[in-house]
């Protein structure tokens, strides 16, 4: 990510993202298994959800308006890099989206076309969260080379179980940390220092489209959610978003300062009402409410700090691993423990759950 000082008078474009854990990968996957997908138990849901992308309600919204033309030089240099790092992760993720898309409609159109549309208008969704994000980026002299990074970064093979389990969670979390914000921005608008925040509540309406889509696809598999299997997964790829989540919000402290967020506070609502939301697609969550539950979250991301500063420490190359060893198992210990905690049976509620 951004590591060095955003100036003004800067103008910098990135050919590649630094890499390390909370950096959002870019995934390929089986191609054939998932043109092969029975998707007739979930039909009716996903046509319905394909003419509203048809319809495309936003089209017209992620366009820059007249509260985007004047200079930025007013914030402040640690706003500033908080704010350019949270748009380039953003952009990656929103561009990794659009790249699994597009290689998914285009591999299985002609043995599935109706899933390939389907796949096909969720890239252009994601397209225009990315081009968005990196023009919003241009705004303080830096872009993301987004042709670049097509061809030169590394991709991760998921199945495409995992690929539906991750990218449900994905959209439906991303959806949380929008709404979440542009309400609280809406109720304290001192800290709205920029308009794309003011874009927040109609994004979330194609990243809980597309989580919907995700949901349909999962139900349609009875493999992936009915039996003993299916709730182990759910719970894992539960676990992995939160950690991610509660780590990257802590790393990203300063950002969510500048708008008048608590970062604790904020990924405690984020993961809580995520995984609420989760009950409609998964056999099983997790229980938030455990009372080791965010206070082992948030021990992982303060290991997640310490590590931080040692890498950028001037030591020798093994003498921070040395030092990172007793961090990085901790992290994996309370992990383990977290993964340990009973579930909760989401069968059961699922008639509750807005």
């Amino acid at each position: 990510m951004v590591s060095t000082a955003i100036r003004p008078q800067e103008k910098v474009s990135i050919k590649e993202v630094k890499e390390n854990l909370l950096t959002p990968r870019f995934y390929t996957t089986d191609f054939k298994a998932i043109a092969k997908m029975d998707v007739s138990a979930q039909r009716e849901q996903l046509e319905a959800m394909l003419e509203e992308m048809k319809a495309d309600y936003n089209r017209r919204h992620f366009m820059r308006d007249d509260d985007f033309e004047q200079s930025w030089d007013h914030i402040d240099e640690t706003t500033r890099r908080a704010f350019v790092e949270f748009l380039e992760r953003s952009c990656t993720s929103e561009f990794s989206g659009f790249i699994l898309f597009k290689e998914i409609s285009r591999r299985i159109k002609a043995e599935n076309p109706f899933l390939s549309e389907i796949f096909s208008y969720m890239a252009r969704d994601e397209a225009r969260h990315a081009g968005f994000l990196n023009k919003a980026m241009s705004d303080f002299n830096i872009s993301l080379d987004l042709g670049y990074l097509t061809q030169h970064r590394s991709y991760t093979f998921f199945k495409p179980e995992w690929v539906i389990y991750a990218v449900y969670l994905s959209e439906k979390i991303g959806y949380w940390r929008y709404i979440i914000m542009f309400r609280h921005l809406e109720k304290h608008p001192q800290y709205q220092f920029y308009p794309l925040f003011k874009k927040f509540e109609n994004w979330c309406q194609d990243e809980n489209r597309h989580g919907d889509i995700f949901n349909a696809l999962l139900r349609s598999q009875s493999s992936m959610w009915d039996g003993f299997t299916g709730r182990l997964w759910a719970r894992f790829f539960l676990l992995s978003v939160f950690a991610t989540h509660t780590l990257t919000v802590h790393e990203r402290a300063d950002f969510y300062k500048a708008v008048g967020l608590d970062a604790d506070e904020y990924d405690r609502e984020v993961t809580r009402k995520t995984n609420e939301t989760a009950a409609r697609c998964f056999p099983e969550i997790l229980n938030t409410e455990h009372p080791a539950f965010f206070p082992r979250l948030e021990h992982c991301a303060g290991c997640n700090e310490a590590i931080s500063k040692i890498n950028e420490s001037k030591a020798p190359g093994f003498i921070k691993s040395l030092q990172k060893l007793p961090y990085q198992m901790s992290i994996l210990w309370n992990i383990i423990l977290l993964y340990l905690i009973p579930g909760v049976d989401a069968e059961s509620l699922r008639d509750t759950v807005r």
